[in-house]
């Protein structure tokens, strides 16, 4: 059986358009996915920045912590001297 040379011409340029087709999806899903690479850097960084401040607020809040610690201790010594300043508590009398 004999095929005859439009039919070859005929699938060689659907071939032809396949490949180029193919081709040029490929090359806009290789330049989307360097931009999007290159957004996601961007977000990336943005992230670490944040995360820098995240760290830095709770060092400072350890740092309240530790301070309101120390005024508990000293607010307790302070009861403690007013205490001893007010003397005993007068007991109830009975008539």
């Amino acid at each position: 059986m004999f095929v005859s040379a439009d039919v070859i011409g005929m699938i060689i340029a659907l071939f032809a358009f396949a490949v180029s087709v193919l081709g040029g999806v490929g090359g806009m899903l290789a330049h989307q996915t360097k931009r999007m690479d290159a957004r996601f850097d961007k977000v990336d960084e943005r992230f670490e920045k944040v995360d820098a401040r995240f760290e830095k607020v709770e060092a400072e809040i350890a740092d309240v912590r530790r301070e309101v610690a120390g005024v508990k201790d000293e607010l307790v010594e302070v009861k403690v001297a007013i205490a001893r300043l007010e003397g005993p508590r007068p007991h109830l009398q009975r008539i």
